[in-house]
C-alpha cells in the first residue's frame, strides 16, 4: 500500500521542505494549481519507491496577486511546471530565472487565463508583434537551421531550431504547444465515468496508461476498491499496450539507417499486436478495457502467441545488431548522461538507458505481480542503448505477461462503488509506468461526486527537455534517428 502524506507550507519554508524531499530520494512528480474560493492553492506531488511514498505540500497564495517563490533553482521540473502554472492561471513565481512564456505562444491574449474559473470564452487572438525569443548562437560559421512545426507524416506539430556549424549541431531549441487543448479544463464538472475516454484520448498510444492513472486517482479519492481480477486484468493490457509500442519503435529506429526490411517486419509484428488488442479488448488501442472500478477484457491471449511475439522482435533485433551499418549509427550516438536525467527529471526507457532505474511497477504498484519486475537498464546513454532497453523490456513484458495469465481471468470486473461518504474535497493520485515512461494523475472530486481538477503529467513533458541536451555535439542527419529514439508525444505533452 502507498503512503501519500500531506502538508501545509509556507512560502518561508517551501525551498526548504522540497530540499529535504529531493535528497530523500523523492522527485517532484507533478505540481499541480487550484483556484479556491478563498484563493489559490498550489499542491507538489513528491515520489519514491522501496517503499511506495508520496508526500503532498501545499501553498496557498492570494486571489489577487497570486504569487509563490520559484523553486527552479533547485528543481529543474519544478522550474517547468511553474512557468506552465503562471500561462494558465496567471500565478507568478517570483524570480523565476526564465520568466517568459512556455505554454501561451505570443498571439494568445494578454492577461487571459483559460485555467482560471472566472476566465470566460477565449477572447479574439492578438497579432504577433513580437517573434519567440529563441537564443540566438553566434561566431564563425554558424547558422540556423529551422524545422517545422508542420511536419511531413500524422504528427501533431512542434518547431526545432537548430544552431549548427558545419553539420554539428551547438544547440537546439524545441518550440511546443502549438494545439493546446485544454483537457484539464474539458474534465472539470465532469463524472469520472463520463472524464474516463478523454483520459483515453491525452496521447492516443498510451491509451491504458492514461486511463489507469486516472482511475487510480479517482479510486484512491472515493476509496473506492477493484476486484483483484481486474487489477490483474488491468495489468495485462499495460503490458500489451508496452509491447505494441516498443516493436514500432524498434522497426522506426532500424529505418531511420537504412535498415527498411526489418522495419517491414517489425510493422508486421506490430500489426499482429493491433489484431490482437483487437481481440482482448474490441479496440486496437486497448481502448474500454480499464473502467473506473474495474477492468474487462473479451479474451486474453494466449503463451504461444506471446512467445511467437517474442522469438520474432528477437529475430529482428539480432539481425539489427549484427549489422555493421546500423550498430556504427547507433553506438555513441547522441549521449546523455546519468547525471542529465537526474538534473532534468528524465523517466522511463530514456533514464533506464542512462543508467536510473525508475520503473513506477516496481516502485509505486497497483498489483503485487509487479513488485519484483527487474527493469531492464543500460548505462551508455546512447541511441543503442535506448534501442537495447526497448528489445529487453520487449522479453520483459512477454515473461511478466505469462505469469499475470497463469491467474488472470477474462470477463467484466467490477466493484459496486465508493466505499465512503462524499466530504468536501476528496483528492488522489495515480501513478503508472506507461510505455514511455511514469504516468501521473491527480484528481480532486467535489462532494457532488464531480471531477473539480484533473492534473495530468505524461511522461514525454519530464522528458522533452533531455533531447536537446542529447544532441549536443551530435550531427544534423543524426537527428532523426535521435528524435526516435527518444520517440516523445507532442500530445501528451500540448495538453
Amino acid at each position: 500500500m502507498s503512503q501519500r502524506t500531506r502538508t501545509t507550507v509556507t512560502a518561508a519554508d517551501l525551498a526548504d521542505r522540497t530540499v529535504a524531499l529531493l535528497a530523500d530520494s523523492h522527485r517532484l512528480a507533478l505540481t499541480a494549481a487550484h483556484q479556491d474560493a478563498d484563493g489559490f492553492r498550489v499542491v507538489y506531488l513528491f515520489t519514491a519507491g522501496h517503499p511506495d511514498r508520496r508526500v503532498e505540500l501545499e501553498l496557498h497564495t492570494d486571489s489577487h496577486t497570486p504569487e509563490i517563490p520559484t523553486l527552479a533553482a533547485v528543481s529543474f521540473p519544478a522550474g517547468r511546471f511553474e512557468r506552465e502554472m503562471r500561462d494558465l492561471y496567471g500565478i507568478v513565481p517570483l524570480h523565476h530565472p526564465l520568466p517568459r512564456r512556455l505554454v501561451r505562444h505570443q498571439h494568445w491574449p494578454r492577461g487571459w487565463y483559460p485555467m482560471r474559473s472566472d476566465a470566460g470564452p477565449r477572447p479574439a487572438f492578438e497579432p504577433v508583434d513580437d517573434s519567440y525569443g529563441f537564443l540566438t548562437v553566434q561566431g564563425r560559421g554558424v547558422y540556423e537551421i529551422p524545422v517545422g512545426p508542420i511536419h511531413a507524416g500524422v504528427i501533431e506539430p512542434g518547431h526545432f531550431r537548430f544552431s549548427v556549424v558545419g553539420e554539428t549541431i551547438i544547440k537546439l531549441k524545441a518550440r511546443l504547444w502549438f494545439t493546446h487543448k485544454g483537457i484539464e479544463k474539458l474534465a472539470e464538472g465532469k463524472s469520472p465515468s463520463d472524464a474516463l475516454p478523454l483520459m483515453e484520448r491525452v496521447s492516443g498510444d498510451t491509451a491504458v496508461g492514461h486511463s489507469l492513472a486516472f482511475c487510480l486517482a479517482v479510486e484512491e479519492a472515493l476509496g473506492w476498491s477493484v476486484p483483484e481480477p481486474a487489477s490483474l486484468l488491468r495489468a495485462v493490457v499495460l503490458e500489451l499496450e508496452r509491447l505494441y509500442n516498443h516493436i514500432a519503435d524498434i522497426g522506426a529506429l532500424c529505418n531511420d539507417v537504412g535498415f527498411g526490411v526489418l522495419n517491414a517486419h517489425a510493422l508486421r509484428i506490430r500489426e499482429q499486436l493491433l489484431r490482437l488488442n483487437a481481440d482482448v479488448t474490441g479496440h486496437r488501442l486497448l481502448r474500454g478495457a480499464v473502467l473506473v472500478g474495474g477492468a474487462t477484457v473479451r479474451q486474453l491471449p494466449t503463451a504461444a502467441q506471446l512467445a511467437a511475439v517474442a522469438a520474432e522482435v528477437a529475430e529482428i533485433v539480432d539481425l539489427a545488431l549484427r549489422n555493421s551499418t546500423v550498430r556504427d549509427r547507433f553506438t555513441g550516438t547522441a549521449l546523455l548522461s546519468a547525471e542529465q536525467v537526474r538534473d532534468v527529471g528524465a523517466l522511463g526507457y530514456v533514464a533506464r538507458a542512462s543508467g536510473v532505474d525508475h520503473d513506477a511497477r516496481r516502485d509505486h504498484p497497483f498489483h503485487n505481480a509487479t513488485t519484483s519486475v527487474s527493469a531492464v537498464t543500460d548505462v551508455r546513454g546512447d541511441v543503442l542503448a535506448r534501442f537495447l532497453v526497448r528489445a529487453g523490456e520487449v522479453q520483459a513484458s512477454v515473461a511478466l505477461l505469462n505469469l499475470l495469465l497463469a491467474e488472470a481471468r477474462s470477463g467484466a470486473w467490477l466493484s459496486e462503488g465508493p466505499q465512503q461518504l462524499m466530504g468536501e474535497r476528496m483528492s488522489g493520485v495515480g501513478l503508472v509506468e506507461g510505455w514511455r515512461g511514469t504516468v501521473a494523475h491527480r484528481v480532486e472530486v467535489g462532494a457532488d461526486g464531480r471531477l473539480a481538477r484533473v492534473k495530468i503529467v505524461d511522461p514525454s513533458f519530464m522528458n522533452w527537455p533531455a533531447l536537446p541536451l542529447a544532441l549536443g555535439d551530435t550531427i544534423v542527419p543524426d537527428f532523426p534517428l535521435v528524435n526516435k529514439s527518444f520517440n516523445l508525444s507532442y500530445a501528451g505533452n500540448d495538453l
